[in-house]
Parts: structure tokens; sequence; C-alpha cells
């Protein structure tokens, strides 16, 4: 079984003073040992939701109501929090959060935060854990010396390539990256990608890559994941998703969104925006904003069509 993990049917909702939020909503994918999958779409799409379902971190809110998710062929929302925490959480599969400085202690080293969990939940000593803690340090690109350092000394992304070695500091085979550049000016968002690249190659890690933005995944990812109002619109190799003509109109309405470096096409907006998710359109999610609407997509919902080998989109355009 290639398969690192499996999520089949998955639907988390949270309980909000104006009704059920349905977050995620019957979402179901895979990710192969040693692949990079991006999980694309806008702000309340159900991407962070979805990272944090996976590493079992989610709010007290929030109530995964269906759905398996496989790590290794196990599945593991059955197993008690305890057990999870003990058995995969960090060791297996970690999580790296959206905003560095969040993450960090701001009164402790950076490096005794990396250290931490080997000493806690590894059985290291104290020396093993510095010594692996700076081996770290130095795997993401910075100098050893940077383990003494305060988060408050150092860029935002130093701060990223710490946070990143925290979360590989107890050789987790599966990485969730939820928007690691989305604070970061351009010239640095290029470095932090290399990085994930290198691991990626150097660990044959297989990693989730939470992001908004169409061009970041087109650099990093083999496979696209587009999200739309908690449901996935389409998922295909990124030469299908991207390089091809894109089979559903939110992920063409991305790539129209994005500049180009050459030619005269002017970056186009998308009109409306993103459904409230308390109480969702019916039929098609996206209608309300689709160009090519028409009364189906107003009435009924649509399934993931198969669009081609590997690649499926959910909209009626590609039905009977």
């Amino acid at each position: 079984m290639n398969e690192a993990l499996t999520v089949e049917g998955l639907k988390v909702y949270y309980r909000t003073e104006k009704g059920t939020v349905r977050a995620v909503d019957d979402v179901s994918f895979s990710l192969a040992r040693g692949e990079s999958l991006a999980v694309v779409g806008e702000s309340g799409s159900g991407k962070s939701t979805l990272g944090l379902t996976l590493i079992r971190a989610l709010p007290a809110n929030a109530s995964i109501v269906s759905g398996r998710v496989y790590i290794n062929g196990e599945e593991i929302l059955s197993l008690s929090l305890s057990d999870f925490r003990r058995r995969y959480s960090w060791r297996v599969i970690s999580m790296v959060f959206q905003g560095a400085m969040n993450s960090l202690n701001p009164v402790l080293k950076v490096g005794d935060q990396i250290a931490e969990p080997l000493i806690y939940n590894g059985g290291a000593s104290r020396g093993e854990a510095q010594r692996r803690a700076m081996d770290m340090i130095e795997l993401v690109g910075l100098p050893r010396e940077f383990y003494y350092r305060y988060p408050h000394e150092l860029s935002g992304g130093m701060r990223q390539r710490i946070v990143i070695a925290m979360s590989l500091v107890m050789n987790p085979r599966i990485l969730i990256l939820d928007e690691p550049t989305s604070a970061l000016d351009v010239t640095i968002q290029a470095q932090i990608i290399n990085l994930v690249k290198d691991l990626i190659e150097k660990l044959s890690l297989s990693v989730m890559f939470i992001t908004h933005d169409l061009a970041l995944a087109s650099d990093i990812a083999d496979r696209i994941m587009v999200m739309y109002g908690g449901q996935i619109v389409e998922l295909g190799s990124a030469e299908r998703v991207l390089g091809e003509a894109p089979k559903h109109p939110y992920t063409e309405k991305l790539l129209a969104s994005i500049p180009r470096l050459r030619g005269e096409t002017i970056p186009e907006f998308i009109p409306g925006r993103p459904p409230d998710l308390a109480s969702p359109p019916p039929g098609c999610r996206f209608h309300p904003r689709c160009p090519y609407v028409f009364d189906k997509c107003r009435s009924e919902e649509p399934p993931l069509f198969k669009v081609g080998e590997g690649h499926v989109a959910r909209c009626w355009l590609h039905g009977e």
C-alpha cells in the first residue's frame, strides 16, 4: 500500500451562534508516500480545519460528524486522544501552524522549544535533546548557535525555519504546512519553499501544503486539491490542473487572478464572496459566482466527475 494518509467522507462542523457551520463537508482524498499535495482555496474554504482534524487539534466547538482517516492503514479518528498523541502526534504526523510567532514561547530559547518534545515525549536526556535540536536547526539552514536565541531576536523567515525544525524533530513521515509563507516577503517566501522542497527529498516526507496562492502551489506540489465552501471542487496532478485547461470554473477564476510576468493579460477578480457555510446555497456552492451557471446548478449538488486520469471536478458541465 503506497498511501501514507487516506481520508474518506470526512465531515467537520462547528457549533456557533449562527448555527452549524459545515467547515469540511464530505471530503475524500489520499496522500501517497513521498508526495506533496497542495490544498488551495480562499479563506473559509475549510483548508485549515482539514489540517487540524488530521492532527486531532480541533477547537472545543468543532465536531467530527462522520468520516474516516487512515494513517499507514490504521483508522485514527476512533483512537482516544491520549492514544493518538502517544503513538502518532509529532512522531508520525505533525503540522506547521500559520503564524510562526504564535507557535513560539517568547520567554524561552528557541532551541529549548525544539528539544522539549524529545525530553518529555521521546525519553531523551537533556544533552541528547540539545544535540538533536542543534542538528535540526542546522538542517533548516541556520547556525547551531541559534539554539540560544529568543524568538524576538529572529526575523520572520528565521522564525519560520525554527517552527519547521520543531515539527520535524521527532522524525514524522507526514508534514502539514498551513500557510507557511503568508506573513513573509516574496524573497523569503522563495527561500522557505526551496527549504521545504529540499526537506521533502532528504527526509522522504509526505507533505500537505495548505495555501491560497496557486503560484506557490505550482512550485511545490505533485497534485493540486482545490477546495471551495468546505468541499473538494477539483483534484488532479499539478500538470493537469494548472498546465492544461482547468476543469472547474472556480479553478479557472483562481488562475485568472494571478499576475503574469509575460503577456498583456490583466488579472481578474472573482465576483461575489464565499458562501456562508452556516447556510450554504442549494445546488452547487459556487453557482452564485459562476459565469457558466444553468438551472441544474441552482438546484442539485454535483458529485465529483472523472475528467481525466486521476483528475476529478465537481461541476455539472461534466455531467451527462
